[in-house]
């Protein structure tokens, strides 16, 4: 016997009282199930973002926390510190985040090959949501976030988060927001891989450097 027919064998089993002329619709689920997990106090305000740093960091994401003001200012310098010659951005990156920051802009363009995206510096993007329980934050290929590759193929990736626009509790709550017919990537730290002896090697399948800057309106 196969692996599935142990799992349909279950399957039949699980529905045997099941009327056969009852359809999915006609018996409601209750659907009162938590929808977050959050400790005590970390779903009001900033304590919300700081859950969202926390976990980004134990992920190894380098978070930064900044006003709006300082937005520009700071990328400035993370691009400066990272020596930076390069910077890809998206078509509807906000102009004055970088309004400060020297490095030569690479525009998103279709025709892009994978050769030369590995050789821009960084990449500055936007994000469609993040997700505080889990440390996680979400693109799905809007204006200020540009197309999948752009965000994998560079080594160092930084992602702006507005606060407390942008940042949910859970994953429920963040799907709620999400449009599933996007292209969706879902980011919990740098890219990471383990061999069969647990030696960790990072930017394997995306950036080795993922850092998050954290805007409070």
């Amino acid at each position: 016997m196969s692996g599935r027919d142990v799992v349909l064998g279950r399957i039949r089993r699980a529905l045997r009282d099941v009327p056969r002329s009852e359809a999915p619709d006609d018996v409601p689920v209750p659907r009162d199930y938590a929808r977050a997990h959050l400790p005590s106090g970390a779903g009001a305000g900033g304590a919300l973002a700081g859950l969202l740093a926390e976990n980004l960091a134990d992920y190894r994401a380098v978070v930064h926390r900044t006003g709006d003001e300082g937005l520009a200012p700071l990328l400035c310098r993370l691009l400066a510190a990272r020596g930076s010659a390069t910077v890809l951005v998206p078509p509807g990156l906000p102009p004055h985040w970088l309004k400060a920051a020297d490095p030569v802009r690479v525009h998103d363009r279709a025709a892009a090959t994978a050769r030369e995206l590995d050789s821009v510096d960084s990449v500055v993007t936007g994000c469609a949501v993040a997700i505080a329980e889990t440390g996680t934050i979400v693109l799905d290929g809007g204006p200020g976030q540009g197309r999948r590759r752009i965000t994998l193929i560079p080594d160092h990736h930084i992602c702006v988060v507005r606060v407390p626009e942008q940042v949910v509790a859970s994953v429920p709550e963040a799907l709620e927001r999400l449009d599933p017919a996007r292209p969706l990537t879902w980011i919990s730290g740098p890219s990471a891989t383990s061999d069969i002896e647990l030696d960790r090697v990072e930017g394997v399948h995306g950036p080795r450097t993922l850092e998050v800057v954290l805007v409070e309106e």
